[in-house]
């Protein structure tokens, strides 16, 4: 870890625990800093904030005082990316001219390691996860850390100079960076997604633009040809630019020629050869191989990671044939384009298991990639606009239930040998589940149950 003294004797608050606040909070008080926490869970039931202030720090819990900030005289804040920065606290605080960060710029603060950045609005986990396997296969000893569910500080605190971490970043965590600059950084795609938080797609889209802002002509922006409004992003970058694209011959980057992929003027695999299923995951392995190609990973490595790995949970992760009928987990789809690119994976009949937390949007951009579905079962807030979607395509059965168990007990009612049951809710999981892990997690569960 490298040595600061930025945060020495600094007055700092870090708002909402959770996995990201709690590490954060300690790491702010081994740099030297006051640091206050607070957060809305009461204490007695707030195991996080109890261990807290059993170091030293100052806990506040169960509410938001109006007058935290000039009580505690708090020169910067560090906030749960969930959290929105529309909470008073952080209104109060941009109106003070206090920073408000997020816990990635921590970490790239303290590490001695490179960082490799990876976001975009699908995609994330599954580039993230190939990025770290074809390194490690490769002999490498990367790390992995951010959204995909380490805390990016704790890692970056371990790390050593020889050693790259391979982070996901969400656009809740970019938003709160200033000086974070990986050594090679990716936007995959852009679609309209978290709407309710950034409250227009130019915000969200400049969050995750975050990525490219700070590189210079020693870092790689790898972008994507095929997407304008991502590839868009990068256009201000200083960064040495390499594309990659599934539909055009680049020459140079990384692409699909003859039925195979390559980089640069070297075939690497042929595209029938790869586990990995889906059309859209040809994207993430394109931009995966730029990525790790920044660290002369091998070819071989490459094609060992690609013959071999399948999936990650929850993201058109194949579950269990049931007596011909295919089922599969695709719980992290929490958008439209997620859940297009899901069924656009399939050529066979459909049963398509969906909906969740209402954002506000409609479903008429999922109709283009509906034209293999044969039934859909809905569940959650969104299931009367789901259906309304469902009816104007002409699909005939169309079944609502309270929950997923219940959906695959239905979907596999309404099926027969060759159909492929696909959870790919195409919202986010909050009104009904705490997380979309658990959501899959309950879903496969009940396949599981299934005879």
């Amino acid at each position: 870890m490298k040595t600061i003294d930025l945060y020495k004797g600094k007055s700092v608050l870090v708002l909402g625990l959770a996995k990201s606040g709690l590490a954060a909070a300690k790491l702010l008080q081994k740099l030297g800093a006051s640091v206050t926490v607070n957060d809305m869970k009461p204490l007695d039931e707030n195991e996080a904030a109890r261990e807290l202030q059993t170091m030293g720090i100052h806990v506040i819990c169960g509410s938001h005082p109006d007058k935290l900030l000039e009580d505690r005289k708090i020169e910067m804040v560090v906030k749960n990316p969930g959290i929105p920065y529309s909470n008073p606290v952080l209104v109060q605080a941009a109106g003070m001219g206090i920073p408000v960060l997020t816990e990635v710029e921590l970490a790239y603060q303290i590490s001695e390691a490179d960082i490799i950045g990876i976001t975009g609005s699908n995609g994330k986990t599954t580039t993230t996860t190939l990025v770290f396997e074809m390194l490690k296969k490769d002999g490498k000893q990367p790390l992995i850390a951010g959204n995909i569910g380490t805390v990016a500080c704790e890692v970056a605190e371990k790390a050593k100079p020889d050693q790259v971490i391979v982070m996901e970043l969400s656009s809740f965590q970019l938003q709160g960076t200033e000086t974070f600059k990986p050594s090679a950084a990716v936007v995959l795609n852009l679609f309209d997604a978290h709407l309710d938080y950034h409250g227009t797609k130019d915000a969200y889209a400049a969050a995750k633009g975050k990525i490219y802002e700070n590189l210079t002509d020693s870092e790689i922006a790898v972008m994507n040809a095929d997407d304008q409004e991502a590839s868009r992003l990068g256009d201000a970058s200083k960064g040495k630019r390499v594309y990659f694209s599934v539909h055009r011959d680049l020459g140079q980057g990384a692409f699909i020629k003859d039925e195979a992929i390559w980089y640069n003027d070297e075939q690497i695999i042929s595209v029938k050869d790869i586990v990995l299923p889906g059309k859209h995951n040809l994207e993430n392995i394109l931009a995966a191989i730029c990525l790790v190609k920044t660290r002369g990973c091998s070819n071989e490595a490459i094609r060992q990671v690609l013959t071999s790995f399948s999936g990650v949970i929850h993201r058109l992760q194949f579950v269990r044939n049931v007596k011909g009928r295919k089922f599969y987990n695709d719980s992290k789809a929490t958008n439209i384009l997620a859940t297009s690119k899901a069924l656009e994976a399939f050529e066979q009949p459909v049963i398509l298991l969906a909906g969740g937390l209402d954002r506000g949007n409609g479903f008429d951009e999922l109709k283009k990639s509906m034209k293999y579905v044969k039934a859909l079962i809905t569940f959650g807030e969104t299931a009367p606009k789901l259906e309304k979607t469902a009816e104007e395509l002409g699909i005939e059965v169309i079944k609502r239930v309270d929950n997923v168990e219940q959906a695959a007990g239905a979907a596999y009612d309404q099926s027969e040998s060759g159909d492929i049951i696909l959870l790919s809710p195409a919202c986010a999981s909050w009104d009904q589940y705490k997380t979309f892990e658990q959501r899959g997690d309950m879903f496969a569960s009940a396949v599981h149950k299934l005879d």
